[in-house]
């Protein structure tokens, strides 16, 4: 048996949902932790019954600790801040003997088996951001993505996992600071700092538009999906993708990111996953009919100097970085029905 734990509010549920469905379909064995992040999540996630979760409030998970902080962290920062607990509280509620944490706009191709597998008997197991050469952002994002990280329930799994709690606790804020950054940062002298760390070797765990550009996509067959790794020429097979930064707007706009994937991936990755998207909507919405995502109009000029501002215009020009939805759909769909 496989134990995770992810959290989202309603703003993410679709993602989350959607990831949870990508876990059933490749992972014959497995247990999700949802921590609730609002109300609204809570009620549609206890009304849906699903058969391989187990729904947390915030009132249940939240801690003096936590609640200390909360109202100096954004959304995104109380988020970050509580990653680390959500698996201590897995783990100490529930006695699992590990609790690996995903983010909720993950997708599983594959059983991540292969993964844990790989991890052997180690107490920790990290993902690399794997950034490109002409991208490295490890300085201040990371060396690690917090993605996809396991703990053991065992004296070294416990200790690291307790030291980044408190951290997080301590200082966890979208910015860099002090050789600091979010809850990531953290993890960058770990294969130093604790014993039993093992770093993710396997090229389609933590694919991600960040990273995708050095691999050639390959092909598709189903949720078999291989890339070309080309240092040693020979394919590998995905496991998992991070769709990160994929924003929606008003107007069936769709925001990709500041990395683009390209068209191949696009195509055979992230039409796909809209669509899933898509029916996962209309599933929750005969739940609550009430249910909606809040869209914003996008903007090209952003608050930015002029120099970014052009930057940006660029990026959106050459990069292809925005599309319709409905074109896209229209165009690359039928692949995939």
């Amino acid at each position: 048996m496989y134990n995770f734990c992810t959290l989202f509010d309603s703003f993410y549920l679709t993602r989350g949902l959607l990831m949870y469905e990508s876990l059933e379909m490749v992972c014959p064995n497995f247990h999700l932790y949802i921590f609730a992040f609002d109300d609204k999540s809570y009620a549609i996630l206890k009304a849906l019954n699903l058969k391989h979760a187990t729904i947390i409030s915030l009132k249940e998970f939240e801690d003096e600790k936590l609640l200390t902080v909360k109202p100096t962290r954004s959304k995104a920062e109380y988020c970050w801040t509580s990653t680390s607990s959500t698996i201590l509280y897995v783990i100490k509620n529930f006695n699992v003997p590990s609790c690996t944490y995903v983010d909720a706009d993950l997708y599983f191709y594959q059983d991540p088996k292969i993964l844990f597998d790989e991890m052997g008997d180690k107490s920790i197991l990290l993902t690399l951001h794997r950034y490109p050469p002409k991208f490295n952002r490890s300085n201040t994002s990371g060396i690690y993505c917090v993605q996809f990280i396991t703990f053991l329930n065992n004296k070294e799994g416990l200790e690291a996992l307790n030291w980044w709690r408190d951290a997080c606790i301590d200082w966890c804020y979208d910015r860099y600071e002090d050789g600091k950054f979010g809850d990531q940062k953290y993890l960058d002298d770990w294969t130093t700092r604790f014993k039993g760390v093992h770093v993710l070797n396997h090229l389609g765990g933590g694919l991600a538009s960040w990273n995708v550009e050095q691999w050639p996509f390959v092909s598709r067959k189903g949720n078999k999906i291989l890339f070309l790794d080309k240092s040693t020429n020979t394919n590998f097979e995905a496991v998992f993708y991070h769709f990160h930064h994929v924003r929606f707007f008003r107007n069936d706009v769709v925001d990709l990111g500041w990395r683009h994937p390209t068209m191949p991936v696009v195509a055979n990755l992230y039409v796909p996953y809209m669509m899933g998207l898509t029916a996962i909507e209309s599933k929750v919405k005969a739940i609550d009919p009430s249910f909606h995502i809040p869209l914003q109009e996008f903007k090209l000029i952003t608050k930015r100097g002029l120099k970014d501002k052009i930057k940006y215009l660029l990026k959106v020009v050459y990069r292809y970085n925005v599309f319709n939805t409905k074109k896209l759909i229209a165009k690359y769909g039928q692949l995939h029905n």
